[in-house]
């Protein structure tokens, strides 16, 4: 796919942030404010005290911005409990977690990077976005709280909406992804959040098993038919794992590949933990997808 073959969007622009779709590839940096991240890299093990996870996490912060990162994701609850079965994570516990981390980055890095909270629960975004978040990751895609829609259009921020098919009848893997995330998208729609404020995920990992990601991902440019920005989130996935025999501490070559193939695809942000490694193959793909000028150089 060259950059005469993806579809120019609309900017999306809110408070002092605004997005320019398909000029670049943007970088979605991933903290984990978690005792047990899949990727092993959660910044909040058992017992630590507070203020040194924070400490841990504007560093981690300022290094992902330095290394290239637009955007960064905060998270307080892992997929991994929700993946083996568990009760999902208490609210005041996922609040606790994030907010703190939230308000010390906010203080903390230029204004202009983004500041995304990674929840579907709506009393955490809401707090989130009072602590100085100005984006929603929802991963089940609004499903999960029928307050998170009403709160992002209540907000004016933008919505990540995710495919999440965990549960779901199994028929082609990006049939499934697509009707999740056009239904999500009708019900931001319906809920008042703007057309131009929508981001669209196909959910690596989330339902989809094995194959069925490759095959998504070799797909990916289909889902643009859906008339929003793309996120791509492979980074360190088990499909990596499964089609290269590694573990989760060395996955980055298998990243780096799914990365460049997602750009080629026409996804608008890519979300990663390696992000000085990815920012560069991001400026490669792009200088060959989007087309390179001294000015990029």
């Amino acid at each position: 796919m060259t950059q005469s073959a993806i579809s120019p969007l609309a900017p999306t622009a809110w408070g002092r942030h605004r997005l320019e779709w398909g000029r670049h590839t943007y970088i979605m940096g991933i903290l984990n404010i978690t005792p047990d991240s899949f990727s092993h890299d959660g910044l909040a093990p058992e017992g630590a005290d507070r203020e040194r996870v924070v400490a841990a996490a504007v560093e981690q912060a300022r290094q992902m911005v330095a290394d290239g990162a637009d955007m960064l994701d905060i998270g307080g609850e892992s997929t991994r409990p929700v993946t083996e079965g568990a009760a999902p994570l208490a609210e005041e516990i996922e609040r606790a977690r994030v907010i703190p981390v939230i308000q010390a980055l906010a203080a903390a890095l230029p204004p202009e990077v983004i500041l995304s909270i990674d929840t579907y629960k709506a009393s955490v975004a809401r707090a989130a976005l009072d602590a100085g978040a100005t984006l929603v990751n929802d991963i089940w895609g609004l499903r999960a709280d029928p307050g998170m829609a009403r709160l992002v259009a209540e907000r004016g921020v933008p919505v990540i909406l995710m495919s999440n098919v965990r549960g779901q009848p199994r028929r082609d893997p990006l049939s499934d992804v697509t009707r999740q995330l056009a239904g999500s998208l009708q019900m931001a729609l319906d809920a008042g959040i703007a057309w131009e404020k929508i981001i669209l995920d196909p959910g690596f990992g989330f339902g989809l098993a094995g194959a069925e990601n490759l095959s998504v991902l070799a797909r990916l440019g289909e889902l643009r038919a859906l008339g929003r920005p793309i996120l791509s989130g492979t980074s360190r996935k088990s499909h990596i794992g499964l089609a290269l025999g590694t573990q989760v501490e060395d996955r980055l070559e298998g990243t780096a590949a799914t990365v460049a193939l997602s750009i080629a695809q026409g996804a608008d942000i890519v979300r990663v933990h390696d992000v000085k490694q990815m920012a560069r193959v991001a400026r490669m793909a792009d200088a060959v997808v989007r087309g390179w000028s001294e000015a990029q150089a």
